[in-house]
């Protein structure tokens, strides 16, 4: 699949696994994720920095096959633009937990991160999930009303955010 914003200065992007071969730009867009989303993501800027990149690089190899956990990037060639992640929940074997939502600044409104989560939930179907959930920041309010328009619906249900106290999560649902 491939997205084209409609901008001469950009390329179309083609939306696919990550493979092995990605790791160093997934590397730098993890970096450009954190930087820009501080509170969106389970790491700090400074945590991801200093881990080394073997570790990225397992980690990308580990996401590019298999149905428990999968990474989706899009590539306008050169650096990455977007990501979504997914993994299967541990406590209900119908439902992918999306992870790791992000579409650079100059991206946003072009479409991709519906591209985005149509990989995942393609990738989600064909590993007998049929339902999507995923988490959003209260307060939040650009990320929840994209999701939103994606079909996503607010569950009720609000959850401590893993790591910084002081935020609650959301849980928003759809069928994959």
């Amino acid at each position: 699949m491939t997205t084209d914003i409609g901008s001469p200065a950009l390329r179309l992007a083609e939306i696919r696994r990550v493979r092995p071969e990605d790791a160093a730009r997934m590397r730098a867009l993890r970096l450009e994720m954190l930087a820009d989303a501080p509170l969106a993501f389970l790491e700090t800027l400074a945590d991801a920095a200093a881990r080394p990149h073997n570790e990225f690089a397992a980690r990308v190899s580990y996401t590019s096959a298999g149905s428990r956990n999968a990474q989706f990037i899009a590539d306008p060639g050169g650096r990455l633009v977007g990501h979504a992640g997914g993994t299967a929940a541990p406590n209900e074997p119908g439902l992918t937990v999306i992870y790791a939502v992000y579409v650079t600044p100059i991206w946003r409104g072009s479409g991709l991160l519906a591209e985005l989560i149509d990989e995942v939930a393609a990738w989600s179907r064909a590993c007998g999930r049929p339902e999507l959930l995923l988490e959003v920041v209260v307060g939040n309010d650009r990320a929840y009303r994209a999701y939103q328009r994606l079909g996503f619906t607010d569950t009720g249900v609000r959850v401590p955010h893993p790591t910084i106290p002081a935020l609650t999560e959301l849980q928003m649902r759809k069928k994959a």
